[in-house]
């Protein structure tokens, strides 16, 4: 049978059906159909139809919206020699490391044949039919205003900043730009978050929506991967926004949120720590609230870091205790803030018969959780505080907290995010006895 034919054959097969016939496809027929990405793509991942300006992916984390966007792009310069496709993401570092180089970029998923030439000091590739595609970073709003494209693919418009607007004047300037050939159309692709401009195209009319989680391309993502990622996040609204592709809407009054954490977040601790200290909450009883035990650091340079959420659920004296130790040990913490308020003699022995050695400083709570939270959340505002990783349980606490509201968010109590309060206060706010000058 031709190839044409074998194509036409598989191409009318309803997609779980295609799939199956496609893994019994043999190496030589595999290397034959690779690059008919018609053949592998879910339906979720090809243009909708209708009469689209804008289509948007809004989908978690390895739904495979990188893929479906290289080869809508790739697409459209095979379809058009006078292309002219506009590549924009949050930096041009991201541009050209994720949607041009990276490993389901353009150039990955090209034919040899029909390989584009990538210039990085013009930020430009090039097809052998002349199509042509730029970078663009949405950080650079007027360098958008300019030029004329037939096409874009815009990629984490949720990731873009948004300090003074400049992710709205990107999408804007854009847009104002996307005026050759006779349809212009924009792909926007992102894990949801509740910005401003993500908020502004669902609420558009017109925009072709398509949603998603991780694990509808669980077929092409490591069994471990989706084991680890599920029992990290689980059902924690960081990790229904990431995997599941829900969009998480802040709760008004809130003293942190989505977007306020992301900004301060970092891989892993970019400064060395010059003190490091654990805040606890202990819980009521056993069977109550969990312990929250929260590791925080202030670096050499000033900033305050979230190292790690050791916090423990229904767990007896005994053994939050030993967590307490077990974490002063693992990140060698110079001393253990607790709370007191359930009992100050009893949080002291208990801390004291696992072992801690290091100094012990008893708080008690006079304000409610949200008053005492207020001040730290300004330190955050300020830029003076990191999440070195991620901790979706404890920013879940976080952004339940209300000014002036108590708390609202998940669980019966912000254990964690109290445990993290005290470190911080502790680090960053604690009183210093000043000189002072009486006068007579």
């Amino acid at each position: 049978m031709a190839e044409s034919e074998r194509l036409a054959e598989l191409l009318e097969l309803p997609s779980p059906r295609r799939m199956e016939k496609l893994l019994t496809l043999d190496g030589e027929e595999r290397r034959r159909f690779a690059y008919h990405w018609r053949l592998w793509a879910r339906d979720e991942q090809l243009p909708p139809p209708g009469d689209w300006q804008v289509w948007l992916i809004f989908a978690g984390r390895g739904f495979g919206k990188t893929r479906a966007g290289a080869e809508w792009v790739r697409a459209a310069a095979a379809a058009d020699p006078a292309a002219r496709i506009a590549l924009v993401a949050a930096t041009l570092g991201e541009a050209r490391a994720v949607m041009v180089e990276g490993e389901s970029g353009v150039v990955a998923v090209s034919p040899p044949a029909f390989a584009p030439c990538f210039e990085p000091s013009l930020r430009r590739l090039t097809w052998p039919n002349g199509a042509q595609a730029l970078l663009y970073s949405a950080l650079e709003p007027e360098s958008l205003r300019g030029p004329q494209h037939s096409h874009a693919w815009c990629d984490e418009v949720a990731k873009w900043e948004n300090a003074g607007g400049r992710a709205v004047a990107a999408w804007d300037n854009l847009l104002l730009g996307l005026r050759l050939g006779e349809h212009p159309r924009v792909l926007a692709t992102t894990t949801p978050r509740a910005v401003p401009l993500v908020k502004r195209l669902l609420a558009e009319p017109g925009v072709a929506v398509r949603r998603g989680g991780t694990v509808d391309n669980a077929g092409n993502l490591p069994a471990r991967f989706l084991a680890d990622m599920r029992r990290t996040f689980g059902r924690s609204v960081l990790g229904r926004q990431e995997l599941d592709g829900e969009l998480i809407e802040d709760l008004p009054g809130a003293l942190w949120t989505r977007a306020l954490i992301e900004e301060c977040r970092e891989p892993a601790a970019s400064a060395p720590p010059a003190r490091v200290v654990i805040g606890v909450d202990p819980p009521a009883s056993a069977d109550g609230d969990a312990c929250g035990i929260v590791v925080a650091a202030l670096g050499e340079d000033g900033l305050a870091r979230v190292l790690a959420d050791a916090s423990l659920a229904g767990a007896s004296p005994e053994r939050w205790a030993r967590g307490v130790a077990d974490a002063a040990r693992v990140w060698q913490a110079d001393r253990v803030v607790a709370e007191a308020n359930q009992g100050g003699a009893m949080v002291a022995s208990v801390l004291r018969a696992a072992d801690i050695a290091l100094p012990l400083r008893l708080v008690h709570a006079s304000r409610g959780k949200a008053a005492r939270a207020e001040p730290v959340a300004a330190l955050y505002e300020a830029g003076r505080v990191r999440h070195a990783g991620i901790f979706p349980a404890l920013e879940d606490e976080l952004c339940g907290l209300i000014a002036g509201g108590g708390y609202q968010g998940a669980g019966r109590s912000p254990d964690r995010a109290d445990a993290l309060v005290w470190a911080l206060t502790e680090l960053m706010l604690k009183q210093q006895a000043m000189p002072r000058v009486r006068l007579a």
